[in-house]
Parts: structure tokens; sequence; C-alpha cells
């Protein structure tokens, strides 16, 4: 049984740039240690500077931190958003002192760090624009750590385009 199927019109089309014909694939890591408990550490150089390095002038950035209690996001790294804001609001939708199956199952204590961490995602997909992340002014792309103790943590790019 058929459950999806294009119409009989539509055309699937690929453009190739003038200039270039090939297209770049590139992976890479950005590795970090961090103290766990809410820290937010700014990757955007990293990110940026693997672009450069790839190439790439026209594509797109993927990027992805390994493990179930870390997440990525893009804020503005400013001290009270970073040092208090999202731990405050993270606190209230997820409660350090909540009861959490995760932690009866397991015997640990980090429950709210696989719920806080399932709600911001694991990834983010950037476009390249120039050869560059087009983030706005305040806008930085960030590893939000939400474990309760220290980690050396691992960040998986992926950079497609020409």
């Amino acid at each position: 049984m058929k459950l999806w199927s294009l119409p009989s019109s539509a055309r699937v089309m690929k453009r190739r740039s003038a200039t270039h014909e090939v297209m770049t694939a590139f992976t890479d890591t950005v590795e970090v240690q961090t103290e766990g408990n809410d820290e937010i550490l700014d990757l955007t150089a990293d990110l940026q500077a693997l672009v450069k390095e790839s190439g790439v002038e026209v594509g797109q950035l993927t990027a992805m931190v390994v493990g179930s209690t870390a997440a990525l996001t893009t804020v503005e790294y400013e001290p009270g958003l970073v040092g208090h804001d999202i731990a405050a609001a993270l606190e209230r939708i997820a409660p350090r002192d909540g009861t959490y199956e995760h932690e009866k199952m397991w015997h640990d204590d980090n429950g709210h760090s696989h719920v806080r961490a399932s709600l911001i995602g694991p990834s983010l997909a950037l476009p390249i624009v120039r050869g560059a992340l087009p983030l706005g002014t305040w806008q930085q792309v960030v590893l939000v750590d939400l474990d309760t103790r220290p980690r050396e943590r691992r960040v998986v790019v992926n950079i497609v385009g020409e």
C-alpha cells in the first residue's frame, strides 16, 4: 500500500551553482569541560571557526551534543540570562527536588536533568551564508549542561554546502 507519492505533475529540480559543482561535507567535534548544574557555554566562536575551516560559503551546519543531559540552543549570552534567568525558568518547569521515576529506576539524582535537556533539545541546524553563521548581534550558540556533575561534553558538527 502506497502511503505517499508525488503528484504526476511534480518535478524535482537540482540546482548547481555557476561557480561550484561539488558539494562539500565536513565533520568535526567541539569538546568542552563543564561544571554541570545548568552551566551555559558559548560555542559561537568555535562553530564560526569550523565554518571557515570547511570552506563552505552557502550551506548548513548541524550540531548535536552527545548525551541525554545536555542541550544546544541560541541565546543572548549575557550574565543575567545565562547566570540566572534560564536556570530559574528551568527550575520552575522541572525542579531539582521534584519526583522523577528515572531516579527511582536508576537511584541517581538527575531526573530533572533529563527532562530539562529533552525540553531544550540536543541539536541545532543553522544556515551558512557568505561563509558564516548569520547570527543576530545579540545571538550566540550555546551548550547548556544540565547534569548534576562536571562532564566532558562533545558536540558533533556536520557542515554541508558549496
